[in-house]
């Protein structure tokens, strides 16, 4: 038996809006807390009691942790794992700001890599060229094919090799949900978006990546989210290539921190097809089901309901400002088709999460929702939530639907494009989550890593200054009025992110019976300290599995 007291703590167990931090202890046995509070009698009994009944071959550790705050282990509530890992090998061009920065960035990376078989590059802002994605901007920089994801992962450019790689040109039909855009002649032009990236790109990618090089991506992710405070991630769009490789690294190396996923369930014009997706869902949930492998588990079902509204495919009430008055992007799937497929889920037992960014797509995720029977037990929830409306605010909380919202999305220095596109009146209602908490709808934290950094604390800034994260200098902010409190952000990162994989019983929280996983910060514990505030160690059931050297 192990007993390990954590003293000098500044322990944060609220459970409403108070910001205040606990002056205390923290004591687990084997991995499981058995007292959060301040160092006294009680703390005191109960300690040799532990140690009375568990005999001779106890072991006593204390740590000090320098009147440090330790807060429950965070949890990233919608993260691409497999994704995030590969994405730490690409050219990162976020931080350019023209068509010439982004094209010498790639000119120099390309000449730094002369054996890699292609070119390939994250982070692109459509804003930074002008909403342009041609392959003749790419064509003249090498001769390898050229791959630049768009931020938001819901598209990439292209140069010709890359297409021709892929096999895509003029006969190519768009596939289902997805556009390859074309010149005058009918021919790729060099953007793919939506299902063309999904069906088209990530496939074939996921052929060019040796298990190895997967299992390299797992751990440089794993040890990434492990040094930032994670001890838990749901993992988003997973797929069986994705599920196997963590599952692969899992039987070498464990996981520190737990896994639950949602399975993609790509559209398709064939309902068979649909229908062949979501009973592999059923079946990875019953081999993989929370009851008996919460730590390592399948929960649900995945629908990307629509896109983004940078490359104007999330799906809008109203048209964009630059589109036509009569041009209205629909929602990726069908009305009828999106609420049959949640249905058959709910019967199944599976939670659903569905992508709804524009307001024509929330609506309409919520009109499926409200089909449900007792659609609270499951827990359904709905990711990024960008545009939604005050009725749609209200009606999440009705019907108990988890927001999972990623704030670092809402960074001002990633807001620029959207005046031009939407105009400043709908620009009013972005990421509105303080109208979620305020209509009682729960609230989960994630960073959709590799969409954005994977770092919880500047997550944290976003939510609760509405500032940015990425621009530090700039006095910016993205509606202020629906910043959130501290606490009620920190809770949205851990027992919120719990709750919404039902886990809430066991993690997610400082208290009696839950796991041992916490982190300790190096923080003044203020919404403007997020800032400079780092992690000094990480616990995951008791085990150190990080600390600051």
């Amino acid at each position: 038996m192990a007993v390990t007291i954590v003293r000098n703590a500044r322990l944060f167990t609220s459970t409403d809006d108070s910001e205040g931090l606990v002056a205390g202890c923290l004591v687990f046995r084997d991995g499981v807390i058995e007292y959060v509070g301040p160092k006294g009698e009680e703390m005191s009994s109960l300690t040799q009691t532990m140690l009375a009944s568990d005999g001779e071959g106890v072991s006593v550790t204390e740590v000090d942790v320098a009147n440090r705050v330790v807060t429950p282990g965070f949890i990233d509530a919608h993260v691409h794992m497999l994704h995030f890992g590969m994405s730490l090998g690409k050219l990162d061009v976020m931080s350019c700001k023209s068509l010439e920065e982004i094209r010498q960035k790639i000119r120099t990376f390309a000449a730094s890599q002369p054996t890699a078989p292609r070119i390939l590059c994250k982070g692109w802002i459509q804003a930074s060229t002008a909403g342009q994605a041609l392959v003749s901007m790419l064509d003249d920089l090498d001769s390898r094919p050229i791959y630049v994801e768009a931020l938001d992962l819901h598209s990439v450019w292209c140069n010709t090799a890359a297409l021709e790689e892929l096999g895509v040109d003029a006969a190519t039909k768009d596939p289902p949900g997805g556009t390859i855009h074309r010149d005058a002649q009918g021919r790729p032009s060099g953007l793919l978006d939506e299902g063309a990236l999904f069906l088209l790109v990530w496939p074939f990618m996921g052929k060019t990546v040796t298990a190895e090089q997967k299992q390299t991506a797992l751990h440089q992710a794993v040890a990434a989210y492990t040094q930032a405070g994670y001890t838990g991630v749901i993992d988003m769009a997973m797929d069986e290539d994705a599920w196997d490789a963590l599952e692969s690294y899992r039987a070498r190396n464990g996981l520190p921190l737990h896994v639950a996923a949602h399975w993609l369930i790509p559209y398709s014009d064939s309902d068979d097809e649909i229908q062949d997706g979501l009973d592999k869902a059923i079946e990875m949930h019953g081999k993989f089901h929370p009851s008996t492998s919460p730590s390592f588990c399948v929960v649900g079902i995945k629908l990307i309901g629509d896109g983004v509204v940078d490359s104007c495919t999330a799906a809008l009430s109203q048209p964009y400002s630059p589109a036509p008055s009569d041009h209205i992007v629909e929602p990726v799937w069908p009305a009828d088709k999106m609420s049959r497929v949640i249905r058959q889920a709910n019967a199944a037992g599976l939670q659903c999460a569905v992508h709804a960014i524009g307001d024509r797509t929330i609506t309409q995720t919520i009109d499926a929702f409200a089909g449900l029977d007792r659609p609270f037990s499951r827990r359904h929830r709905m990711e990024h939530l960008e545009l939604a409306s005050e009725r749609d605010a209200k009606r999440l909380g009705d019907l108990g639907i988890t927001a999972s919202v990623q704030p670092v999305h809402s960074d001002p220095a990633l807001f620029k494009a959207w005046p031009t596109l939407l105009g400043t009146h709908r620009c009013r209602r972005a990421f509105p989550y303080r109208d979620f908490l305020d209509h009682g709808a729960p609230l989960a934290f994630g960073t959709d890593a590799p969409t954005a950094a994977h770092l919880p604390l500047p997550n944290l800034y976003n939510a609760t200054t509405r500032r940015s994260a990425l621009d530090p200098e700039s006095l910016d902010r993205t509606n202020p009025q629906f910043a959130v409190s501290l606490a009620a952000a920190l809770r949205a990162a851990t027992s919120g992110a719990a709750y919404s994989r039902h886990a809430e019983g066991w993690t997610g929280s400082l208290r009696k019976g839950a796991s041992a996983d916490f982190v300790v910060l190096d923080t003044d514990w203020t919404s403007e300290g997020l800032r400079q505030a780092r992690v000094h160690q990480t616990w995951f059931q008791g085990r150190k599995m990080f600390e600051t050297v």
